[in-house]
């Protein structure tokens, strides 16, 4: 089977296109055609070795896909050849990835693509949605009628945030170039403040006068000192990309108001935590309020330059794959 996949730890250029042996499925794991699969920013932390994690050699990269089940052995129930399906947590913890013709998917790894659904649209929302959830929900704990704070709101995880924040009532204020303004707004932001203005604090001061009850910065550049100052009482702070980053704490700031910081990785969520957020992003996706931005769509021989231009910053949006 055609697949991309390295050979060692390196850069882009380590990518291999061509053909391996096909998967052999256990007994808890469905067999996928894979369509298509995304190219994401922590694909290249782990084929960089930025990012540690067991990988066996040769190994496919890509972490999401949509395809169609082959088979389904008798430990994963619920699919069926012919299903459509979907999933994002392949390529790190010893699995292998998602970036080939045929693969083998631990089933409750694997999720039903709504009736519809454009696969292209699903692939290049499987990653960042889920990380939107898991950032509100799972550790954000967001509550209807509190008020979010979205930093990067245009981008891949921000905008899914602000649908995701805005559908379960939140108040969201919305921070991305102004360019993006009329988007974000048509995604549920009930405030936007441009980054590029002079004093953005003051900005989201007058839109969230009684403070930030969750304060998310998907842009990475984890500002504490002033995401402290924002917060409301018991407000929190969900740290979620930004792998380098060295933020000064404000501690005094942070206990006297019974404040908080939280920091996860996808990479380290439970199955029943990616279920949760599947099932939030098919909900989604099934009413056609959960769309991608941009997309841009390769073959899979061009894998090493995708991962390349995210390595560079020359993405806007999100790299596809088209395997089939």
């Amino acid at each position: 089977m055609r697949a991309a996949y390295i050979e060692e730890l390196g850069p882009p250029d380590s990518i291999r296109h061509g053909e391996l042996p096909p998967p052999v499925p256990g007994s808890g794991d469905v067999l996928v055609d894979v369509e298509v699969t995304a190219v994401n920013h922590v694909d290249t932390f782990v084929r960089s070795g930025a990012w540690r994690t067991p990988v066996p050699f040769p190994f496919v990269v890509g972490r999401d896909l949509v395809g169609t089940v082959v088979s389904a052995g008798p430990g994963a129930p619920g699919f069926a050849a012919g299903d459509r399906v979907w999933c994002n947590s392949l390529g790190h913890a010893g699995r292998q990835g998602a970036a080939a013709e045929r693969v083998a998917v631990p089933a409750d790894r694997l999720y039903h693509l709504p009736a519809g659904v454009d696969p292209v649209h699903a692939v290049a929302l499987a990653h960042p949605a889920a990380t939107a959830h898991l950032a509100l929900f799972t550790h954000g704990r967001v509550r209807a009628g509190e008020t979010v704070l979205v930093l990067g709101a245009a981008g891949n995880v921000g905008s899914a945030a602000v649908v995701m924040a805005a559908q379960a009532g939140a108040r969201v204020v919305a921070v991305a170039a102004g360019r993006d303004a009329v988007y974000v707004r048509s995604l549920g932001a009930r405030h936007f403040v441009d980054y590029r203005e002079e004093d953005v604090p003051a900005l989201i001061r007058a839109a969230a006068p009684d403070g930030v009850d969750l304060y998310v910065d998907t842009s990475g550049r984890n500002d504490l000192e002033t995401a402290v100052e924002l917060l409301a009482s018991r407000g929190r702070v969900v740290v979620l990309a930004g792998l380098r980053t060295r933020p000064v704490l404000p501690a005094g700031a942070l206990y006297l108001q019974d404040r908080s910081v939280l920091g996860f990785a996808i990479s380290h969520a439970r199955t029943h935590e990616l279920a949760d957020a599947a099932a939030n992003i098919n909900r989604l996706l099934a009413d056609g309020l959960l769309k991608p931005h941009a997309t841009e769509v390769l073959p899979l021989s061009e894998a090493g330059t995708a991962h390349r231009r995210l390595d560079e910053g020359k993405v806007r949006g999100k790299l596809v794959l088209r395997v089939s």
